[in-house]
């Protein structure tokens, strides 16, 4: 019978002997003219605004049109794609990883690809992995993440010889991935922790979410990661809308676009229109000033003091949709 610790060590070499990636290969990355930033010192430039398949493009039913944003996303310079092993559409048998796997597997140099892992027990996180690179038709990953980090507590056993972080250590090495990274949008004290801690290359984090002096996620962990060095991606931009609905989606996108330590957005598309509104706005993209982004602070207000939408809640997780 195999030991933890052994079926650890053979997966990894299993993995890393099915993978023919070159960390030195060339990329067919293309912005089309949309501007690029320095995603931390990976010496990776992407455009301002990822694609995320996330809910809301698992929310497309239609597989030719949700392929079709895929392609045209590409075709017009958006070409990082975050997903991550639990995007799915229970309802309607929609699985985020498989859908990019058919476009992947004829225009995978030209991609920038993330997914996450959200086992925490080291045997079911590699066979997660595992699961994810056949899905995505792939033998190699760009950004390999820990998939949402709650608490300074989970930070401590993550750490512990044998467990998941030694493993991620490990998949970069053998080249499994290029970069690792870790997702949070509960606790900025655990994120902020993360990296101070560990080596990572990028966190992906959610912003003003909690009432301001709860949590100090861009005040405190965004800078945490930035003095490492590491690229910092934002989430649930969009997402005050669903209590203010008189914010301009546009308005929120340039506001952490224009924070000085983001690399760039993920933001969910599902229609065509959104998708072109967005590339309009990566290759127009004007910074804010400081005394628009204060009033636009104050404008959501009743958003920092809510605590009802579901992404908000504890036991939210960010997968597995109904």
């Amino acid at each position: 019978m195999q030991t933890r610790r052994t079926f650890i060590k053979t997966s990894v070499v299993a993995l890393a002997a099915n993978s023919c990636f070159n960390r030195n290969a060339k990329t067919g990355y293309n912005a089309h003219g949309l501007p690029v930033r320095r995603l931390g010192q990976t010496g990776v430039k992407i455009p301002p605004i990822a694609f995320g398949t996330g809910s809301r493009y698992c929310a497309v039913e239609n597989e030719e049109t949700a392929l079709g944003l895929l392609e045209y996303a590409l075709d017009h310079g958006f070409y990082y794609w975050d997903t991550a092993a639990i995007y799915e559409n229970r309802k309607c048998n929609i699985v985020s990883e498989e859908r990019l796997g058919k476009i992947l597997k004829n225009r995978r140099s030209e991609v920038f690809l993330s997914t996450k892992v959200t086992d925490r027990d080291p045997d079911a996180a590699m066979r997660q992995i595992d699961t994810s690179l056949k899905r995505l038709q792939t033998d190699h990953l760009d950004i390999l993440q820990l998939h949402g980090i709650f608490s300074v507590e989970e930070v401590d056993q993550l750490g512990k010889p044998g467990q998941l972080i030694d493993i991620l250590y490990r998949l970069k090495s053998e080249g499994i991935t290029r970069f690792i990274g870790f997702t949070g949008h509960k606790s900025a004290t655990a994120m902020k922790t993360m990296a101070e801690r560990y080596d990572f290359d990028t966190m992906l984090i959610a912003l003003n979410h909690y009432r301001k002096g709860k949590e100090a996620f861009e005040q405190e962990a965004v800078p945490a990661a930035a003095k490492k060095g590491m690229g910092v991606m934002v989430m649930k931009v969009i997402r005050p809308r669903e209590t203010v609905e008189t914010v301009s989606p546009k308005d929120l996108v340039r506001y952490v676009l224009s924070l000085e330590h983001a690399s760039g957005a993920v933001i969910g598309m599902d229609n065509l229109d959104v998708l072109k509104k967005n590339i309009a706005l990566a290759r127009d993209f004007t910074p804010l000033s400081r005394k628009e982004m204060k009033s636009l602070e104050m404008s959501l207000h009743p958003f920092f003091n809510g605590h009802q939408l579901a992404w908000m809640r504890p036991d939210y997780i960010d997968g597995h949709w109904a």
